[in-house]
């Protein structure tokens, strides 16, 4: 089979849409209907219902989900593995979304440094949707997002339930005035909640779309907002930042997903890694928190749908 009709079906699902996919894959959806009428002829079974809200799988449809990511996923993991650098036995691809990756993949990296090796390794930074559908084409092996979607055919493990903390130069460590706020856009489901218990900070005259770039600005302008306790726990140790007393916190759990089908002897030691680093970064934060005894320990993996929806929905008590 040609692994284009493949992408090509994986490209509707993903969008709904045959219109959708004619955009992501760059092509006429002429060209897209065209793949789609050959797909079902080799496969002898129809594959989609098209309709006004766009394209939905017939039961066969649902049926070659799963074959067409295996595929997909094989053909990419074979296309790689014949580009391995010299004195390496594989390479491995993660990618970690904008928010997240700072220090977690620097970490990740060093540690594969010294852990792994044997194994060449590629790292980029994206969205999540972007992410997720590069895990589901086969062309990464992880992907270190927040809250993401669960696909047919794809793994979702939880690595750290990290927090959003307000914090703010002010020395008094008051809530902020409106005209102080930074607004760092945390995805939809930190919007929702912020929107609710900060009415008041919804027009705020800075906002930032990456957090390193509003945690840097506020350092070095002055003023307060919402950032991972993790990379701000360093700048108020130092006594550059302080909480907001009072603040409601939220969570922010980061999780890798994979696919089902991928190398486990590929993929172990990277999510070992990847798990360490997260539980060595959930240690040092806690001990850093004034009267703590020990270290804590990762949290345990829980069932992926129930976890992205719990961990998004729910928000701590204020102290």
């Amino acid at each position: 089979m040609d692994i284009s009709l493949a992408r090509t079906f994986l490209a509707i699902v993903s969008g709904g849409s045959f219109a959708r996919a004619a955009q992501q894959l760059h092509l006429t959806q002429t060209a897209i209907s065209a793949r789609v009428k050959t797909l079902e002829a080799q496969l002898g079974s129809r594959l989609f219902v098209r309709n006004k809200a766009g394209a939905t799988l017939t039961g066969a449809g649902e049926q070659f989900v799963r074959h067409a990511a295996t595929l997909v996923q094989v053909w990419e993991r074979a296309r790689q593995q014949v580009a391995v650098p010299p004195g390496r036995r594989a390479v491995l691809t993660v990618g970690c979304e904008l928010s997240l990756w700072d220090p977690l993949l620097l970490d990740w990296l060093l540690h594969m440094r010294s852990a792994a090796p044997h194994l060449a390794l590629h790292t980029e930074v994206g969205f999540p949707s972007d992410l997720l559908n590069r895990v589901a084409e086969g062309t990464l092996e992880i992907a270190v997002v927040y809250a993401p979607q669960q696909r047919p055919g794809l793994r979702v493990d939880l690595l750290i339930e990290e927090k959003l903390v307000l914090v703010t130069t002010a020395a008094s460590g008051r809530m902020p005035a409106p005209a102080d706020y930074v607004y760092v856009d945390w995805g939809p489901e930190f919007a929702a909640q912020h929107g609710l218990a900060f009415p008041q900070f919804s027009r705020a005259p800075v906002s930032a779309s990456l957090g390193p770039l509003g945690r840097e600005y506020v350092l070095a302008a002055g003023g307060a907002g919402y950032f991972r306790l993790d990379v701000v726990s360093g700048a108020i140790e130092a006594g550059r930042l302080r909480r907001v007393k009072n603040a409601p916190e939220f969570l922010y759990p980061a999780y890798a997903v994979y696919a089902e089908s991928a190398d486990a002897a590929l993929l172990a030691p990277a999510l070992d890694g990847l798990r360490q680093v997260a539980g060595a970064h959930t240690a040092q934060v806690s001990l850093r928190r004034p009267g703590a005894a020990a270290a804590l320990t990762p949290a345990a993996p829980r069932p992926p749908a129930a976890a992205a929806g719990a961990a998004a929905r729910r928000r701590r008590s204020p102290r």
